[in-house]
């Protein structure tokens, strides 16, 4: 505090502050809060360079204890004060440094600093913040004293274009703000309203910021530290402040440190739970985005594709501004290197974990491998990482207990194979019963199960894998290696087998593209496949679920002349009395196939069809007992 004060004098500015309010209200902050963020950035600042003198200047090595910062709510004056004890301003440093807009005392003292100026983490290095006081004050008055000197100075100004100076008695070095506040920020007096913005925008300082008697930023910056001094204990803290998961650790984390082509400094978390799976809505959470170790934003969804939107974590850059807005954001090139280098970093350790911890692995992918499969339909630029990852039940193992990879899957291909082969289906147990998997089953060729139903529209967006085609079961015109196996013909039913195809045909009309012979089946009496080229079923059965005016596609009804009721079909076809019965067979052949497939087709036709197949094979029964 001064003892006495001195005549001031006047100063004009050097810029119109009016024009630099606006700016700073409209353009640079997105929120009035963030000029106390300002304000005690440069506080940390002028604690930085206090330190550095200490070190550097042998006549002050004692002046490093004890830095710190104090904010002080004054509800009767309505003041807020913000003080510290770190080098202070003479006079002369006070009409530069806040009678010129755009000129900051942190860039004048990083250059010059010269080649040593490597050593500091400065924030203050764009001579605006100190201004942002005004977007919260009627009036701001600044009272100071140099490291240097013993004779103090107060800067005073309401913002109107002049500013005035008058030498005061101080007894501490280091500069105090005092922020006589509008009327309507009157709470920022209180204690848990300075807490809280010190809480949102500055706990990761590096000096201690007290608010009475508590210090407020006591998390630990772990992510400045380097990585082999940081125990998992302190990741799982960590990760609990970020996220708000008490009690919970990560399952996995990295620790990045970048210094080329630019410097950043990154920690990030996989959460064990996907909160989108228990019905919580899409996470819209993203990256605390800090520069030198200030917030800048704490919801940065551009520092990470969407389809990594579950992990928690922070970035700290060097070479970004702190005022800096969200349009900028998206196109600032700094940015998009972060997001590229970070993007790379994650996909690393997902394929580390993969080969090395096939438990933890298998852990993440049940939580986030949906959300994972998004990347791979949402963009190409990092598909060839992400095709890797997939998972998917498969025949090789029809507990479902167990899950493959494309890339294995492709190794047990037999030889001459050109296609990873799939199947999609509502659930497992529908996929199982396909009557399409029974060629498969007979030659030994694994098929991949999908049941998520983004699973089609992933497989339609890689193409190939491997250099082999991904190609659904249910497709028309399949070829499959290895030697052709003989299966029932045409000729083996004789002409009661095409009696019996021509009066399918007839029955069904345009519910189907054609009714055929199929060479597929061995046990089935028949199934349905799509037309060359066509979309496969289960992609039919989505884009229905999502547009009820998604057109039908017709579909291949394929007979199985083997099949022990085709054979009596095709004996009772000589008789053209039986021709109805055949036909309404064939309809529910067909209307079988789709419920099969989990599609029920008019099931009031259906029950009343199957009821009168059920009376006519009653009255083909006798009531005596031989």
């Amino acid at each position: 505090m001064s003892t006495s004060i001195r005549e001031p004098e006047q100063f004009a500015f050097r810029a119109e502050i009016t024009q630099l309010l606006h700016l700073l209200a409209h353009s640079l902050y997105q929120s009035r809060e963030i000029a106390l963020r300002e304000l005690i950035s440069n506080a940390s600042d002028a604690l930085d360079k206090m330190r550095y003198v200490a070190l550097t200047e042998e006549g002050y090595r004692d002046q490093a204890e004890g830095l710190g910062i104090r904010l002080e709510g004054r509800d009767d004056t309505r003041d807020l004060v913000v003080r510290d004890n770190g080098v202070g301003m003479t006079r002369e440093e006070l009409v530069e440094n806040l009678g010129t807009i755009a000129r900051s005392g942190s860039l004048e003292f990083l250059k010059n600093l010269g080649e040593s100026k490597a050593d500091l983490s400065l924030i203050g290095q764009f001579g605006v913040g100190f201004y942002s006081a005004f977007m919260l004050a009627d009036h701001v008055t600044v009272r100071t004293r140099s490291y240097r000197e013993g004779q103090g100075h107060e800067w005073r100004s309401d913002g109107t274009g002049q500013f005035e100076i008058r030498a005061i008695d101080k007894e501490d070095r280091g500069t105090e703000v005092i922020l006589h506040l509008k009327d309507d920020l009157r709470d920022l007096t209180k204690d848990y309203r300075i807490k809280g913005v010190v809480r949102t925008y500055s706990r990761f300082i590096p000096h201690p910021i007290r608010v009475g008697d508590e210090v407020v930023n006591d998390v630990r910056p772990i992510w400045v530290e380097p990585k082999g001094q940081v125990g998992d204990e302190q990741h799982a803290q960590f990760y609990q402040h970020l996220a708000h998961r008490a009690d919970e650790a990560p399952l996995w984390h990295l620790h990045l440190a970048v210094d080329s082509p630019i410097q950043f400094r990154a920690v990030l978390y996989c959460p064990r739970t996907n909160v989108e799976r228990l019905g919580f809505g899409r996470s819209e959470h993203g990256l605390n985005l800090l520069a030198r170790r200030v917030l800048v934003r704490d919801d940065c969804r551009d520092l990470l594709p969407e389809y990594l939107r579950f992990l928690y974590g922070l970035v700290d850059s060097e070479d970004l501004p702190l005022n800096v807005s969200r349009e900028t954001l998206q196109d600032n090139t700094v940015i998009r290197r972060i997001r590229g280098a970070l993007t790379k970093s994650v996909f690393d350790r997902l394929e580390k974990l993969s080969a090395d911890d096939a438990e933890a692995f298998r852990t993440f992918y049940d939580q986030f491998g949906p959300i994972l499969k998004e990347g791979v339909v949402s963009e190409a630029e990092h598909r060839d990482r992400i095709a890797p990852l997939l998972r998917f039940a498969s025949s090789r193992d029809e507990s479902g207990k167990e899950t493959t990879s494309l890339k294995e899957y492709a190794s047990r291909c037999q030889e001459g194979q050109k296609a990873i082969y799939y199947l999609g289906g509502p659930d497992l147990a529908s996929v199982r019963k396909c009557p399409n998997l029974e060629i498969f089953r007979r030659r030994g060729i694994e098929v991949l199960y999908l049941t998520d139903p983004i699973d089609e529209f992933v497989m339609a967006s890689l193409g190939t894998f491997g250099g082999k085609e991904l190609r659904s079961i249910d497709s028309g015109d399949l070829e499959l290696p290895g030697p052709e196996i003989e299966t029932p013909s045409a000729e083996a039913g004789g002409s009661g087998f095409s009696r019996v195809l021509e009066l399918f045909r007839a029955a069904l009309g345009d519910r189907v593209a054609e009714v055929r012979e199929s060479k597929r089946l061995t046990d089935s009496p028949c199934c349905l496949v799509n037309a060359s080229g066509g979309l496969s079923t289960q992609m039919q059965r989505i884009l229905r679920q999502a547009n009820r005016d998604f057109p039908a596609i017709g579909r291949v009804l394929e007979v199985n002349p083997d099949a022990a009721l085709i054979k009596r079909l095709a004996e009772l076809s000589a008789n053209p009395a039986n021709d109805p019965f055949v036909s309404s067979c064939g309809v529910q052949l067909w209307s079988n196939a789709m419920a099969i497939e989990g599609t029920l087709a008019d099931p009031e036709e259906m029950v009343a069809r199957v009821q009168d197949l059920m009376e006519q094979a009653a009255a083909g029964k006798s009531a005596i007992i031989r």
